[in-house]
């Protein structure tokens, strides 16, 4: 398959908006499997037990691992998008602040398919912008 070459302002875009996604997860995820202190006590106030602060840190790891290496990015996509709907289910069921707690997995979606969207042609075609021709 053929695939169109990208601008350089477009790769640097898609690169700095998926590597924020990346840097933020990769913090996420590794005070969880440390078990940072105020990891666990924001964790236990969401509802968790103690013993479901490594299993978030490994899914977490594992989805953000396979989104920044290009060949499994979209699976990757996928798997953290489902990962952050968790996250806004249990901010939706605490009655977080709507902007603040609840969109916050939301922005990190926009971004990492943003960053996913500029830099993969098969994305863009199978979630186009706008009408084609036919």
């Amino acid at each position: 398959m053929m695939t169109s070459p990208i601008s350089r302002g477009r790769r640097w875009t898609a690169w700095i908006l998926s590597g924020l996604v990346i840097v933020f997860m990769l913090f996420d995820s590794i005070t969880k499997l440390f078990k940072a202190g105020p990891v666990v006590e924001g964790t236990l106030s969401l509802g968790y037990a103690e013993h479901h602060v490594a299993v978030i840190g490994v899914l977490g790891l594992i989805s953000i691992l396979l989104y920044a290496f290009p060949r499994t990015s979209v699976l990757g996509a996928l798997l953290l998008t489902a990962y952050w709907g968790g996250a806004i289910a249990t901010h939706v069921r605490l009655d977080s602040p709507l902007f603040s707690h609840i969109l916050f997995s939301v922005y990190l979606g926009i971004l990492a398919w943003g960053g996913l969207w500029l830099r993969d042609e098969t994305v863009r075609n199978l979630i186009p912008l706008r009408k084609r021709d036919y």
